[in-house]
């Protein structure tokens, strides 16, 4: 699905022929498909309100309006029935039925990067609220929207939370000025928390690996810092220095190259194709030799939201991969082998990284740097995918599909989906 002020086109994912268009009552600022696939909801923000389109019945369809309460964020629940809206300035969540029309409300959420998750099997949500100038974490049964648990937490300001993907463990997290994660259980007691230092720029991100093992936290001091399921204590750390020494470690560099053109070819005036192969350059990997110094950028001390620090973290679907990006040197992705606990390869670009996300599928890397160009790493080697077409292509961010098959290359004004061959088994 994708939308074009207020109109919403539906298209065949394999195909890409359309299938429906819907036309809404303003321009649509979100949208987001119910996990089933069966509605789509788009989200009218300056106007307050959400209206919900089906594929099963396109004459049918639901409009929520919020009214004077404002509207500032929405989403599905997991069971795809129901739509959460959150009012302006945080004051409430209305949870709306498609199925009973019923309203429930949850009041005091707190306005942070990530204050309303599920867990993976939909049966819980946690909400980070702010009562009394104090944290706390509501625990809600989403079958029927009971508060299961509620407790205060040990932060000063509280910036996120997150579900392990078994469901057991919920970690919480400090802002950017105290160092400080909390584990929580489901039924709110302290599992554990964990402070590595005291007085600098403390957690930039988190995130948890599928199999629930392992917590990786990167923070501003430019390292990466794995804790483990069972104490919950560190086991490792990574770090990002700007020379890579080890001759353990894989380094690709991009560069760029214009095709060779045989003069015998050259004529005037040129042919179409010849012309946009003339002036155009072909990407490529090559692997440098060690010692490799990559591009390090100071940041601005005196300036909010300094660019340094571990702002990007991901870990592969078979739990073996993490790619890491330190915001210092932005232009290099770091691919750690979870086995060994060991830098395996550094991808260093020729632009910065905008978007990396690996294939929910299998150990293979997907990352772009805001060229016409996606770039594709495995443990079998990389290689740089040129987007056919006419006209400037920048991709500025991508998203897998949930097969592994195919993916949505996003720029500014346009899209185009990637398809990838399945290999023979």
């Amino acid at each position: 699905a994708s939308c074009v002020q207020h109109c919403l086109v539906v298209r065949d994912a394999s195909s890409l022929q359309v299938r429906q268009i819907y036309t809404c009552l303003d321009q649509i600022q979100y949208l987001e498909w119910s996990s089933d696939s069966l509605f789509i909801l788009c989200a009218m923000y300056k106007r307050g309100i959400v209206q919900v389109w089906s594929l099963e019945q396109p004459d049918w369809h639901c409009k929520i309006d919020e009214g004077s309460a404002g509207l500032v964020a929405s989403c599905w629940s997991p069971d795809g029935r129901h739509i959460l809206n959150t009012t302006e300035f945080h004051l409430r969540i209305t949870v709306w039925s498609l199925c009973t029309k019923s309203v429930s409300y949850i009041k005091y959420p707190k306005s942070c990067q990530q204050g309303v998750v599920f867990t993976k099997d939909g049966r819980y949500m946690a909400v980070a609220e702010r009562r009394d100038c104090k944290d706390f974490i509501s625990i809600f049964v989403c079958s029927n929207w009971q508060l299961l648990r509620h407790f205060d937490t040990e932060t000063q300001d509280l910036f996120g939370i997150e579900w392990a993907p078994n469901g057991c463990v919920l970690a919480a997290w400090d802002s950017c000025l105290e160092y400080k994660l909390l584990l929580y259980s489901l039924d709110g007691r302290l599992l554990s928390s964990y402070r590595a230092y005291e007085w600098p720029l403390g957690i930039k991100s988190v995130a948890w690996s599928p199999s629930s093992q392992f917590l990786a936290i990167g923070s501003f001091d430019e390292k990466v810092r794995i804790l483990n399921h069972v104490t919950w204590r560190k086991v490792t750390e990574f770090e990002h220095p700007a020379t890579i020494a080890s001759k353990k470690t894989i380094v690709y560099k991009e560069v760029e190259k214009s095709p060779s053109v045989e003069t015998e070819r050259l004529f005037f005036p040129p042919t179409r194709a010849l012309a946009s192969s003339l002036f155009s350059t072909q990407s490529k990997y090559e692997i440098s030799q060690v010692p490799v110094s990559l591009q390090y950028i100071k940041p601005v001390a005196d300036r909010a939201n300094p660019k340094m620090g571990v702002g990007m973290l991901a870990f592969s679907a078979d739990n073996c991969f993490l790619a890491t990006k330190n915001d210092n040197i932005p232009n290099a992705v770091w691919i750690w082998d979870i086995r060994k606990l060991k830098l395996l390869v550094v991808l260093e670009q020729l632009c910065p990284i905008q978007c990396l996300q690996w294939d929910p599928r299998q150990p293979r890397l997907a990352l772009c740097t805001g060229t016409s160009r996606v770039f594709l790493w495995s443990p079998a080697g990389c290689m740089a995918v040129q987007v056919p077409g006419e006209g400037d292509f920048q991709i500025v961010s991508l998203s897998w599909h949930s097969s592994g098959d195919s993916m949505v290359l996003l720029s500014k004004d346009n899209f185009c989906v990637c398809y990838l061959e399945r290999e023979e088994v």
